[in-house]
């Protein structure tokens, strides 16, 4: 199912890319009546405005509803479940550090120097 709505996700997403590369700029009728361009088109002056927008609304619905319908479906799988809760179990508990006989726990060697005393300990 997820991957079916994918496909439909990428064919809308370039529908709309497409529709929107053809779609003439708000500027290109003032353009071409003072004879810059050519303002006919395959439907029409006006007609190819309709039809390029309504189309381009229609893709642009499908990709959004594909894309809500994708984040859901990546939330909400039953196989896997979350990243954060999937590497929380496989975490070591580093509470319980056992020494071993090749390496003992090393104490720090403490020295007492007078309060007074300008030198640094080495």
């Amino acid at each position: 199912m997820e991957k079916f709505v994918l496909v439909i996700h990428v064919l809308a997403a370039l529908g709309v890319i497409g529709l929107v590369l053809l779609q003439h700029g708000k500027g290109a009728d003032m353009g071409a009546s003072f004879g810059s361009g050519a303002s006919g088109s395959l439907f029409g002056v006006s007609g190819s405005a309709n039809f390029m927008s309504r189309a381009t609304a229609i893709f642009v619905v499908i990709f959004f509803s594909t894309s809500l319908t994708l984040a859901y479906m990546a939330s909400h799988k039953e196989s896997g479940g979350s990243v954060v809760k999937a590497n929380a179990a496989s975490v070591i508990d580093t509470t319980k550090v056992v020494p071993t006989e090749s390496a003992p726990l090393a104490t720090p060697a403490t020295q007492e120097t007078p309060a007074n005393s300008k030198e640094i300990p080495k």
